[in-house]
C-alpha cells in the first residue's frame, strides 16, 4: 500500500447539480485504483452541500458563480489552486471555465476531453486529451480516468451518494405528521418533481395530478411532490389541486420546504421517483432510487437516470442549439401522454415488487464515518 502513488487530483465539475452527481462515479473509479489519491472538487453553490458528504471526495474548493468575467477573482483562485500543489486536474465539464481553473491550478497533467463534448478553449488549456467513446455523462466521465492510466472498467458505475441521518430524521418526522393528518402509510410513496431550470422541460401540471390519481386508486401510493422556490410551490399546489378533483384528497401532498440534503432524504424514502431531466431526477439517481424521467429537449442516452433499473419517456426529441432548447415551448414533452407515465408506473411497480434486491444500499455519511473511525 506505501508503495502506490498518492496524486493530488483536482475535479473541476462546477455547476448543475445533475451533472455533478452524474460525474461521481467517475470520482469512485478513481479511488476505487488508486485508493490514496487526495481529491479535491472545485464548484459552484450549492452542489457543495451534497459533495462534502461523499466518502471519496477529500476537499471542496468553493468557486464564485461569475469568476471567468472578475479579474481580481483570477488572481485570488489562481494562489489558492496552486497552494495544493495539484499534479492532476480533470475537466468532465469540457468548457473554457472548468479547464480555466486546471490551467490556473499550475497541475502538470490536465485531462480533458476531445471531439464533440471538448467545447469553446477547454481542448486548449488542457494538455491531455481524451477521445471519449459514451454518449452518456456517466460512462463518458469515467473515460477520462484512462488519461491516468486507469481502467475504465475495473467496477461498475456507482454514485454511493450518503443521505444524512439529521437530514433524514426531520423528513421521517414531517412524513409521520402529515401521514396522521391525511391518512396515508408513510412508507408507500412516491416523489414527484414537476419543475426544472428549462420550462421547456417541464410537463403539464393537470397531467402529474392524473397520475398521482392513479397511483393512489391502482396501487395505493401516494404522491409527494417537491418543490424550491415560489413558482415550484405554485406548480405542486395545482399538482395536488388537479389530483384532489379527481379523487380521495389523500392522493397527493405538497412537501415541506427541503434542503439539497433534505431532499436527498425525501427521494430515498420514495417507492419511485417521477420528474423531468433535472437536478432532483438525478438526486434520487444517486441516492438509489428508481426514476420515470420525462425527456424533451435533452436525450435518455446523454443524460438520463443512469442504470437499468429506471425508466425513460420520450415521444421525440426536440432539437436546436443549447440556447434554442433552453428557451423552447415544451411542446416535445406535451406530447407525453398520461397513458405513457401510467404504464411506466405500472411497470416500476411490478419491477420494484419483483426485485430481490434492497431499493437502496444504507450508505453512512462522511460524519459517522470519521466518528467511526
Amino acid at each position: 500500500m506505501d508503495g502506490q502513488p498518492k496524486p493530488n487530483i483536482l475535479i473541476t465539475r462546477l455547476s448543475h447539480i445533475g451533472d455533478c452527481l452524474l460525474t461521481l462515479p467517475m470520482v469512485n473509479a478513481i479511488k476505487d485504483q488508486c485508493p490514496q489519491a487526495r481529491i479535491t472538487w472545485a464548484v459552484e453553490s450549492p452542489t457543495q452541500k451534497l459533495l462534502a458528504l461523499h466518502p471519496s471526495v477529500d476537499e471542496i474548493l468553493m468557486i464564485p458563480k461569475g469568476w471567468a468575467g472578475k479579474p481580481r477573482c483570477w488572481i485570488s483562485l489562481r494562489r489558492q489552486l496552486q497552494q495544493p500543489q495539484f499534479d492532476i486536474a480533470i475537466d468532465p465539464q469540457g468548457i473554457t471555465k472548468s479547464a480555466g481553473l486546471g490551467w490556473l491550478s499550475g497541475a502538470k497533467q490536465r485531462i480533458g476531453i476531445r471531439g464533440r463534448w471538448g467545447r469553446e478553449l477547454s481542448t486548449w488549456l488542457n494538455n491531455k486529451l481524451v477521445e471519449t467513446e459514451a454518449t452518456h455523462i456517466v460512462p463518458r466521465s469515467i473515460e477520462l480516468i484512462q488519461g491516468m492510466g486507469l481502467s475504465v472498467n475495473a467496477n461498475p458505475p456507482r454514485f454511493d451518494l450518503p443521505v444524512c441521518p439529521e437530514s433524514q430524521q426531520q423528513v421521517v418526522r414531517w412524513l409521520d405528521e402529515v401521514a396522521t393528518d391525511q391518512d396515508f402509510d408513510p412508507q408507500k410513496i412516491i416523489v414527484i418533481n414537476p419543475g426544472g431550470t428549462w420550462a421547456s422541460k417541464r410537463w403539464e401540471m393537470d397531467r402529474f395530478g392524473a397520475v398521482a390519481n392513479y397511483l393512489k386508486s391502482h396501487h395505493d401510493l401516494t404522491s409527494v411532490v417537491v418543490w424550491a422556490g415560489d413558482e415550484e410551490h405554485q406548480m405542486a399546489t395545482d399538482i395536488k389541486r388537479h389530483a384532489d378533483a379527481l379523487g380521495p384528497s389523500n392522493a397527493c401532498v405538497v412537501a415541506c420546504p427541503t434542503s439539497l440534503r433534505e431532499l436527498a432524504a425525501l427521494s430515498a424514502l420514495g417507492q419511485f421517483f417521477i420528474g423531468g431531466d433535472t437536478g432532483p431526477l438525478h438526486l434520487a439517481n444517486a441516492v438509489g432510487t428508481p426514476c420515470i424521467g420525462l425527456y424533451g429537449t435533452t436525450r435518455p442516452e446523454d443524460s438520463c437516470a443512469f442504470g437499468d433499473q429506471h425508466i425513460a419517456i420520450q415521444a421525440w426529441y426536440q432539437d436546436g442549439s443549447c440556447r434554442q432548447r433552453r428557451n423552447a415551448t415544451n411542446d416535445a414533452m406535451r406530447d407525453i401522454s398520461i397513458e405513457a407515465v401510467q404504464q411506466a408506473s405500472d411497470q416500476m411497480v411490478s419491477q420494484i415488487a419483483n426485485s430481490k434486491l434492497p431499493k437502496f444500499d444504507a450508505v453512512a455519511s462522511k460524519q459517522q464515518i470519521l466518528q467511526a473511525g
